[in-house]
C-alpha cells in the first residue's frame, strides 16, 4: 500500500516474498494477508479516488480495521456475470440500495471494510457490474453463516447480506459498469500472493519430509535410503524449485507493470496455477512419506493437505487458469 496513506509501498516481489514464509508457518494467516493488501488494498490503490484512498486505505494500512473483497455469490462463482445482487440508483441520485446475499468473502466475520461487487444493470451482463466501498456497521448490512471449511481455519469465511444497504454514489470504486474489470485486474495481483501462498505450504511439507526420511528407520535403514522415497524427494523439490521461479517471474512482472500499466494476467494465471498443484501435489507426497503419522493431528502434514486444496480454487479455480492462459496464448475467447 502507498507510504502517503500509512503503507509500506514495497514492490510485488517483497509482498511474494512475505506470503510464502508466512504461510510456510500457517497458511490462515497468509490468507489475511492476501486479501488486506492484495485484494482490498491493491484495489483501492489502482482505482480509488484521492479522497477514497484517504478515507478507506489508511485505517486499514495502518491495522486498525480490516478489508476484504467480495465478488462470489452462492449462485454465482467463477460465473461472475451471473450475479443475483443488485444495487438500484434512489429517486433523489444520491444513494444506491443494495440487495442480495454474497458468499465465501474471506475475512467478512471481523472485516469494517468490503469492496463489493454487484450488479447496477443486470440486463448488461459482465459490463453491467459496478464496484462500490462498503462499511460493515452501517444498517442494511449483516454477517450470515461462518463457513466450516476443511483448510485455513483459522482465516473466518462468511456470506454478507445486504437488505436495503444504502450506499453513498461516491462510495462508487472506479466508474459505473467497470465492476468486471477491476476486479479481474484486482485477480492478477491476487493469483500471485496465493501463488506464493501453495509455494509457502509446499515448501514447509518438503523440508519436514526431508527431515523425518533423514531421521525415520525401516528395514534396517534411514526410509531416505530406499529409491522410492528418493524419487518422491526429488519431484517434490523439482516442482518446488518450478514454483517458486514462477511466482517471482510473476511478481517482477507486476512491479514492472506498475510503471507501464500493463496487465499480469499470463504470468500471475501461470504461477498461480503451477503452484497450487505443486502444493497438492507435495502434500499428499509429504503424508504419503510420513505415513500413519503424516495422518495424525500430531504432526502438521494434515494441516499443510487440508490447506494447499483451497489454493486450486479460490481466485480463479485450476480451471479458469487454464482457460485464461490458453485465451492468452490464441487470443480466442
Amino acid at each position: 500500500m502507498p507510504e502517503e496513506y500509512g503503507g509500506a509501498e514495497m514492490d510485488t516481489l517483497a509482498y511474494a516474498l512475505v506470503m510464502e514464509e508466512i504461510s510456510k508457518a500457517d497458511a490462515s494467516h497468509g490468507t489475511i494477508v492476501s486479501v488486506n493488501n492484495s485484494l482490498y488494498g491493491k484495489g483501492l490503490t489502482l482505482f480509488g479516488t484521492p479522497a477514497q484512498k484517504e478515507a478507506w486505505l489508511t485505517p486499514v494500512a495502518s491495522g486498525a480495521q480490516i478489508g476484504a473483497y467480495s465478488l462470489t455469490e452462492p449462485m454465482s462463482g467463477s460465473d461472475a456475470g451471473n450475479m443475483a445482487s443488485r444495487a438500484v440508483l434512489n429517486s433523489a441520485g444520491t444513494h444506491y440500495v443494495i440487495n442480495g446475499r454474497k458468499s465465501w468473502v474471506t475475512s467478512a466475520p471481523y472485516a469494517d471494510r468490503i469492496i463489493l461487487f454487484t450488479m447496477t444493470s443486470p440486463e448488461k451482463g459482465h459490463n453491467g457490474i459496478t464496484a462500490f466501498l462498503v462499511e460493515t456497521n452501517q444498517p442494511g448490512f449483516a454477517r450470515g453463516k461462518t463457513e466450516p471449511k476443511l483448510g485455513i481455519r483459522a482465516s473466518a469465511t462468511s456470506e454478507i447480506i445486504f437488505d436495503n444497504y444504502e450506499c453513498p454514489v461516491e462510495n462508487m470504486l472506479g466508474k459505473l459498469g467497470e465492476g468486471f474489470k477491476i476486479a479481474m485486474t484486482i485477480l492478477d495481483a491476487g493469483r500471485i500472493g496465493i501463488a506464493a501462498q501453495a509455494l509457502g505450504i509446499a515448501d514447509a511439507a518438503l523440508e519436514a519430509s526431508i527431515a523425518y526420511a533423514k531421521e525415520r528407520e525401516a528395514f534396517g535403514q534411514k526410509i531416505g535410503q530406499f529409491q522410492m522415497i528418493q524419487q518422491k524427494l526429488a519431484d517434490m523439490k523439482c516442482r518446488v524449485e518450478a514454483s517458486r521461479l514462477l511466482v517471482y517471474h510473476a511478481a517482477v512482472e507486476a512491479s514492472l507493470a506498475k510503471k507501464s500499466g500493463a496487465r499480469i494476467t499470463l504470468p500471475a494465471s501461470m504461477a498461480k496455477l503451477y503452484a497450487s498443484e505443486t502444493a497438492m501435489y507435495v502434500t499428499t507426497e509429504a503424508i504419503q512419506i510420513h505415513g500413519g503419522m503424516g495422518y495424525s493431528k500430531e504432526m502438521p502434514l494434515e494441516r499443510y493437505f487440508r490447506d494447499a486444496k483451497i489454493t486450486q480454487i479460490y481466485e480463479g479455480t485450476s480451471e479458469i487458469q487454464r482457460m485464461v492462459i490458453a485465451r492468452q496464448l490464441t487470443g480466442l475467447k
